[in-house]
């Protein structure tokens, strides 16, 4: 007898507060009033003059600290309204608290004390690096913790934590240029030996890197917290804490300079500030190549599969490949072009983390679902990256090294130099060596080359990854499991 399948039951409707335009438009919302009143307080202090003048100098390093912490995040760029909510909470959400908090504070320890000259040091020792380094960690924060898939190393902490203290510094340094312009104009200085002078050369000059020196130590915290598992509950939450800590202590010895004597500035500057930014620099950049390395060993994967093409591995752990790759796609190709290509280096990136996320037991249960959209995002813009990135390889390909122990026969990767033991089966035009079923070739841009048409997506079908692939590979799964298998399936092109 037939019956009737059962009612399709409704999904339960998603609380008010969980929809996405709610949220964005709060958190607009709060931006747009702290701004405005952030605005208010201090055009108060400095009048429209000095507030005019503090605003076209405090603007001046602002593209190009902008620009450095971008240039450190191009391995795997995050999203830009990333950027622009963490620089616009350090510039009105994280100035407001800190302006009221401070002001507070200050006024209470000076009637407690009857001191306002010892409630100003105290104040700019101790109160003011307690309350600015923890408004700006909260940025850091709600990112951490609302923008998860973005956040995933060091790096991203970084440039997060700097940024947003980009932002506060910015409307800092417009109050104190500001002041300074409207205690030259009481009396009369000008040119090199005027205050605005002074404080322009301190804080934009000598130390534009201050605020975000501190506050990326809170950022390390959390980037070092976003690389443990989750079975470190502790550990995960007392690193962000740890660097909130040494952001506060370097802060405070920063305020306090001034308190060292006639030379405790320069004797600070140059003991602790130069030595610890050359440090993080090291750090970040030695973070970034970790993460290229990350890229060309965890890739090879899906070049077995059949997802990506031999030579892509090492082009995308290249910043000049691919650097290259997106100027020949712009060149030839016109912007939109060299968009794509640019994505597709990104989904390449996010690709290799989330892979070794997942060898390392980090990844959560989402891990199969993001792995099948990063796929699916790379395929669609196959045909306009892949002349890019041949192009690349090609321009930057070593010289020829023997073949890759335990891959097979070599493969007649013509020009390149690798043996990646696929069949002898070259692209047209490339000399590059297909597999069987695997590769078809890629049609470059008009004029530049000779080739077919790519195959259509391919299918999820379970497969086994190879016995020749290397081992430190070939031992882990490709999925997270609590039962790691020495052979897990792999998303492989048919």
């Amino acid at each position: 007898m037939a019956t009737c399948p059962p009612h399709p039951t409704n999904p339960p409707r998603p609380h008010w507060w969980q929809r996405g335009w709610v949220r964005y438009g709060a958190l607009t919302t709060l931006l747009a009033i702290s701004g405005l009143v952030i605005l208010a307080l201090v055009r108060e202090q400095t009048g429209t003059q000095g507030f005019l003048v503090g605003l076209g100098l405090a603007v001046l390093p602002v593209p190009l600290l902008i620009a450095a912490f971008r240039w450190l995040d191009r391995v795997e760029p995050g999203p830009w309204r990333n950027l622009v909510f963490c620089f616009a909470w350090g510039a009105c959400a994280a100035a407001l608290i800190a302006i009221i908090a401070n002001s507070f504070a200050t006024r209470w320890i000076a009637t407690a004390t009857a001191d306002p000259a010892g409630a100003d040091t105290l104040g700019a020792t101790v109160i003011a690096p307690v309350v600015e380094e923890s408004a700006k960690a909260a940025a850091v924060l709600l990112v951490f913790l609302f923008r998860r898939r973005d956040f995933t190393g060091i790096v991203d902490g970084v440039v997060t934590a700097g940024v947003t203290a980009t932002g506060f510094a910015f409307t800092e340094n417009i109050l104190y240029l500001g002041n300074a312009f409207g205690t030259d104009q009481l009396t009369g200085d000008s040119g090199f030996a005027s205050v605005t002078a002074a404080t322009f050369f301190v804080r934009v000059v000598m130390s534009p890197f201050a605020h975000p020196l501190f506050t990326v130590l809170t950022g390390i915290g959390f980037g070092i917290a976003a690389l443990s598992t989750g079975r470190h509950h502790l550990r995960r939450a007392l690193l962000p804490l740890a660097g909130l800590l040494l952001a506060m202590g370097m802060h405070a010895l920063w305020n306090g300079s001034a308190a060292f004597g006639e030379y405790g500035f320069l004797a600070v500057y140059g003991a602790f500030m130069v030595p610890c930014f050359g440090l993080l620099t090291w750090l970040v950049i030695w973070t970034r190549q970790r993460e290229l390395r990350t890229v060309r060993e965890e890739l090879p994967a899906y070049v077995m599969a059949g997802w990506l093409a031999p030579a892509e591995p090492h082009t995308l752990a290249s910043m000049h490949a691919r650097r290259l790759a997106r100027q020949y796609a712009r060149r030839h190709a016109g912007k939109q072009a060299a968009r794509a290509v640019a994505q597709y280096e990104a989904y390449a990136t996010s690709l290799a983390f989330l892979r070794q996320r997942g060898r390392k037991g980090r990844a959560g249960p989402d891990f199969a679902v993001r792995e099948r959209e990063l796929l699916d995002a790379l395929w669609h813009r196959r045909d306009v990256a892949r002349p890019a990135l041949d192009h690349a390889a090609r321009a930057t390909a070593p010289p020829p090294v023997a073949p890759w122990p335990g891959y097979g026969t070599p493969g007649s990767h013509a020009g390149y130099g690798y043996g990646y033991g696929y069949a002898a089966t070259a692209y047209a035009g490339y000399g590059y060596a297909a597999r069987p079923g695997g590769f078809a070739p890629v049609a470059p841009y008009g004029g530049y080359g000779h080739g077919h048409p790519a195959p259509a997506a391919p299918a999820f079908t379970p497969a086994w990854v190879p016995a020749s692939f290397p081992a430190h590979i070939r031992s882990r799964p490709a999925y997270p499991s609590a039962h790691p298998a020495p052979h897990q399936p792999l998303p492989r092109r048919p």
